[in-house]
């Protein structure tokens, strides 16, 4: 990559300051320390600027996010999604919520704005109401991945959106060289959105990558 690409994107990360986004300067900065401690990557201020402005896009009032972490992505979502929206934030790890939650205070986020669940995703996920959603993320690296998938297209109403950050896996999945088996699933992932009929997808190259796609509302 040229010096100027690189350039390029830093620059992109830094153009939103995520200081001024919470009235506590410092939320995002300690949300983010707090991930990085417990081994729950956070996404890059350039992948969570973009979910805000998705978020922002559809006035989402509903919203699914399956890997809370320590809540960075969930306070970008926040700050995008319409003052009344709820967030049903969903984390296996009980510390990561625990974590999401203290964030969520520090910011000041009302309550009834979030729904922290602890549990597997894919048996959360199934018990919610089908369309009944504005946007739906999870890690591309998530397990099950594939299944992660088919359960936001059910869930999502026609013309929201699903987000998926950390869809570069790190720089592994343009590398031909990187062939483990966590790659290889976020490639088939990926392949599997780009192939969907109902889906509309762009992959950018925002953070670690954010693949985002609107699902496309049923033709009468």
């Amino acid at each position: 990559m040229s010096s100027g690409k690189v350039a390029s994107w830093a620059h992109g990360e830094e153009f939103v300051d995520e200081s001024i986004l919470f009235a506590d300067d410092g939320v995002l900065a300690r949300a983010r320390e707090r991930g990085n401690e417990l081994g729950a990557t956070p996404v890059l201020p350039g992948a969570g600027a973009l979910m805000r402005v998705l978020a922002a896009a559809v006035q989402a009032k509903a919203a699914v996010e399956i890997g809370t972490g320590s809540g960075v992505g969930s306070l970008y979502l926040l700050s995008g999604m319409h003052p009344d929206g709820v967030l049903t934030t969903i984390d296996p790890e009980v510390e990561n919520q625990r974590a999401a939650r203290q964030s969520f205070t520090e910011a000041k986020i009302r309550s009834p704005r979030v729904r922290t669940i602890a549990g597997n995703p894919r048996d959360v996920v199934g018990r919610l109401t089908d369309n009944a959603y504005d946007l739906v993320s999870f890690p591309a690296q998530a397990p099950h991945a594939v299944d992660l998938l088919a359960h936001a297209r059910r869930l999502l109403r026609p013309g929201g959106v699903l987000v998926i950050p950390h869809a570069l896996f790190h720089d592994r999945v343009a590398d031909p060289a990187s062939r483990d088996a966590d790659t290889r699933s976020v490639r088939a992932l990926l392949r599997a959105v780009a192939e969907s009929e109902d889906l509309v997808p762009a992959l950018t190259g925002s953070g670690d990558g954010v693949l985002a796609a609107v699902l496309r509302p049923v033709s009468p």
